[in-house]
C-alpha cells in the first residue's frame, strides 16, 4: 500500500471541496495577528504553525489538528477519514505542514494552492493576482 500523498486544490476547488463534503475542516495555519487582521475564510478553524513572538514551528500542532479531528474518530472503513484542508497566505507554509501532517499518520490532507492571499504582484500587493480572496470567497476579518 502507498503511502498518502499531500493533495492540492485551488481556492475554488477549495471552496466545493466543503460544500460537499461536510466532514471536511478547513485549517488556516497562518499567525494570529494574519488571522485577526488579515481575515481569514469563514468557517476556518485557526491553528497556527509559526506563530508570534518567536515564529518557531508550534510544538502542539500535530497534536491540535488530531484533538479538531477527535483523535480519528471522525475516520470510518467505508468513507475514510474527513478531509484536513490547510490554508496559509500565499500557499507555502501549508505545504510544510501538510508533509508534518503526513508523517503523523493523516490520510487527507490538503494543500490550498495560493492560499489565502497569494502571491506579491509587481507592486508588492498580494489579492491581487490569486488566493481566497481574490477568487472572492466568502471571508471575515476582526
Amino acid at each position: 500500500m502507498s503511502e498518502p500523498e499531500l493533495k492540492h486544490l485551488n481556492p475554488k476547488q477549495t471552496w466545493e471541496l466543503l460544500q460537499q463534503e461536510p466532514r471536511a475542516i478547513l485549517v488556516d495555519i497562518r499567525s494570529t495577528m494574519e488571522y485577526l487582521f488579515v481575515g481569514h475564510p469563514k468557517g476556518s478553524i485557526h491553528i497556527p504553525w509559526m506563530d508570534e513572538p518567536d515564529w518557531t514551528v508550534n510544538p502542539n500542532f500535530v497534536r491540535r489538528v488530531r484533538e479538531l479531528m477527535l483523535g480519528g474518530a471522525i475516520c470510518d472503513g467505508e468513507s475514510g477519514c474527513a478531509p484536513i484542508i490547510l490554508i496559509c497566505r500565499s500557499g507555502k507554509r501549508s505545504l510544510e505542514a501538510g508533509r508534518k501532517l503526513l508523517e503523523a499518520g493523516f490520510g487527507e490532507v490538503y494543500n490550498v494552492l495560493e492560499g489565502f492571499e497569494g502571491e506579491l504582484d509587481d507592486d508588492h500587493h498580494r489579492s491581487t493576482l490569486g488566493g481566497w480572496r481574490f477568487a472572492g470567497l466568502p471571508w471575515e476579518q476582526c
